[in-house]
């Protein structure tokens, strides 16, 4: 799962993870201050926020050491306690965000969320919030030893290919791939409309692709649908669109997305198995548009509630800060993309 970035950056990460309680179950840093994204220049990553995922087994106890060690980082809610501020964290995507918050010299945003949360999103996609993160190129900073999360984290990764499949025509390019990958967790947010550059996910793959094989190349090679021609560069697909064929994949996806393709198809009142609806998805010609419905399904209700949330963990203040900034990135990328 970690991927190379520059080794000057390395020192620049661990100075920052040594600001935060170290009972990590996993840290990564993702996002345009990690990994250059089309239309921006070196200097301009040098200086965007840097973006972190904390994964902790006791969320209390890590609030409470937090708030001790970085109690300026919080908004109002630092009042509550870490209970409080726990208990809030369930909500949405079940992560907590503290963001705009200065360190080392860099502006700096961090998100914990519980191992066993991260796990369940992983495996059944129950919010593709973080789960979605991490189907794009991140950087490992902390693992511990947990078999499990070490399963979800390929799982994950697994259930992506899978997806993209079923989306994608029967021959498709590399680049197509990644794109329909690196697009999952942004189907259906409502972020996309007002508050993300339009170009956002071609921006992440096209400079990145080389990190997206490092990630995906062992589930290609071993996919007997492709031929990964890694040495090349070039992958050569054939992807079985039988009813047979999707049937077998729509079957391996995970749970909460076949349960949200099932309410897509399945009258009120019917009390049909999940197996026997996902076979009549199987012989549908809209099967692909099917799958990007119930992921759609999936952000649409987590992006909303997490942004919602962002208010009460932000505070009022930062979240215009963040806005206004999201904004401009989304017009100065629709201006790049016109002129």
């Amino acid at each position: 799962m970690a991927l190379p970035v520059l080794s000057s950056s390395a020192v620049k990460f661990r100075r920052v993870l040594a600001q935060f309680p170290q009972e990590l179950s996993l840290a990564f840093a993702y996002g345009s201050g990690v990994f250059r994204q089309a239309g921006a220049s070196a200097e301009q990553g040098e200086t965007n926020m840097l973006d972190f995922v904390f994964a902790v087994d006791d969320v209390v106890t890590w609030h409470m050491m937090n708030l001790l060690k970085n109690r300026s980082h919080y908004s109002f809610l630092k009042f509550f306690g870490p209970k409080k501020i726990s208990t809030i964290q369930r909500y949405g995507a079940g992560i907590y965000y503290n963001t705009l918050v200065p360190c080392n010299g860099r502006m700096i945003k961090y998100g914990v969320i519980s191992t066993d949360a991260l796990i369940e999103d992983l495996f059944h996609w129950k919010t593709l919030y973080v789960a979605g993160r991490l189907q794009k190129p991140v950087k490992i900073l902390a693992q511990n030893e947990n078999s499990r999360l070490q399963a979800a984290l390929v799982s994950n990764l697994k259930s992506a290919v899978t997806a993209a499949f079923l989306m994608l025509p029967e021959s498709f390019s590399e680049e197509d791939l990644f794109l329909q990958i690196a697009g999952l967790s942004y189907c259906g947010d409502f972020r996309m409309i007002i508050g993300e550059d339009k170009f956002k996910v071609q921006n992440i793959v096209k400079p990145n692709v080389a990190h997206f094989q490092k990630l995906y190349s062992t589930i290609l090679q071993d996919c007997p649908q492709v031929v990964y021609k890694h040495h090349l560069g070039r992958l050569e697909a054939s992807i079985d669109k039988s009813p047979e064929g999707q049937f077998a994949q729509l079957m391996a996806l995970p749970k909460t997305l076949q349960q949200k393709i099932t309410a897509l198809v399945n009258p009120p009142g019917k009390n049909r198995d999940v197996e026997e609806i996902l076979l009549q998805v199987a012989h549908d010609p809209d099967c692909g548009f099917l799958v990007h419905q119930g992921i759609s399904a999936i952000v649409r209700s987590s992006s909303i509630v997490q942004s919602a949330k962002t208010i009460l963990t932000a505070g009022a203040k930062k979240s215009v800060t963040y806005s206004l900034k999201k904004l401009y990135k989304m017009t100065k990328g629709g201006l790049k993309k016109t002129s």
